[in-house]
């Protein structure tokens, strides 16, 4: 990146810091959506953008970490930064399981995809009927009301779990860049171009996809978690469905596949028309069944045909953020 990238990235972040000083409360609950869509949308890109492994179940380690998280707190008295590590070995446990399933079995491409959709269903329909964790009348963690912030069960002002998420976004993209630049991410990348080729150079293909099912699915689940204990409530319908795990990818897919910066660009861009779409809604009385998913269908297309590669590598290319092959790092 030039010069001029880390200045800018630079100046965003600083921005990023300082919106709670600044923004109402509306325009601070639309940077949250934003930044967690940011956060699983790189957790995606582990899979997807780096490995080349097609997820449409996402949603899956999504509800796996927030209900795993939530039981324990509500059931057990168990803090989220504590429950997050059963959250997480859930949620890994499960994507290594799909993992064994399709790699062992030669299933690949759309078919894996299939695969991860229809265990994110069968949890969907487990957990409507699980009376443990509410079943399908919704799980609610108790809400701390004006106790003040408490970080270590995670409970307090928007500001805090605005910072918890900004932190979470920042963590997710320096481990992204780690992993991307590490011998497991360059066995990813030459898995995902040429796997055949990879396989024959001595990388092992099920190990290698099953460390990104492993990275990613737990990430994802810390996700999960933080989106319990910002909603404090939990439905099956919603939280499994296969809208949240569609949400899930397309900030990766429009900013750019396989790039770092490319989810958190994608989500900005989606996020807050998603939110100005609501509004017109809301103000005109138009409202259609599937408006806001047509929507976001549309901006697919238009970014496919017109950005295949997604709007980050376009803008960085334009503005000189990135140095160009042959120029001195």
């Amino acid at each position: 990146m030039t010069g001029r990238g880390i200045v800018l990235l630079a100046l965003c972040g600083a921005l990023l810091l300082a919106a709670p000083m600044i923004a109402d409360r509306y325009v601070l609950s639309v940077l949250t959506t934003v930044l967690w869509f940011a956060y699983v949308g790189q957790a995606w890109n582990v899979m997807m953008g780096f490995s080349g492994l097609l997820s449409l179940g996402h949603a899956l380690y999504v509800g796996l970490g927030a209900y795993a998280s939530a039981a324990l707190f509500v059931h057990f008295g168990i803090g989220p930064w504590a429950g997050m590590w059963v959250a997480m070995l859930a949620a890994t446990a499960a994507g290594c399981f799909i993992g064994f399933l399709g790699f062992r079995f030669g299933v690949r491409g759309v078919h894996f995809a299939l695969l991860t959709i229809a265990f994110a269903e069968v949890a969907r329909i487990g957990f409507d009927h699980l009376q443990w964790f509410g079943g399908s009348g919704g799980f609610f963690i108790p809400v701390a009301g004006d106790a003040g912030n408490d970080l270590l069960n995670l409970r307090g002002s928007p500001e805090l779990f605005y910072y918890v998420i900004l932190a979470l976004v920042l963590a997710a993209l320096a481990l992204s860049r780690v992993l991307l630049h590490s011998r497991l991410g360059y066995q990813w990348l030459a898995v995902r171009e040429e796997p055949e080729a990879a396989e024959a150079v001595g990388v092992d293909l099920f190990r290698a996809r099953i460390a990104a099912v492993a990275v990613s699915s737990a990430l994802t689940a810390l996700g999960g978690v933080f989106q319990a204990f910002y909603f404090n409530n939990l439905f099956p319908e919603q939280v499994f469905s296969m809208g949240r795990s569609i949400e899930i990818i397309l900030p990766a897919i429009v900013g750019g596949i396989g790039t770092l910066i490319g989810p958190i660009l994608g989500a900005f861009i989606l996020t807050p028309l998603g939110e100005l779409l609501t509004f017109l809604i809301e103000a005109t009385g138009f409202d259609l069944p599937g408006l806001k998913q047509l929507f976001y269908g549309v901006a697919l297309v238009v970014i496919v045909v017109y950005r295949p590669d997604g709007v980050w590598p376009w803008l960085a290319a334009r503005l000189g953020l990135v140095r160009r092959p042959g120029e001195d790092a």
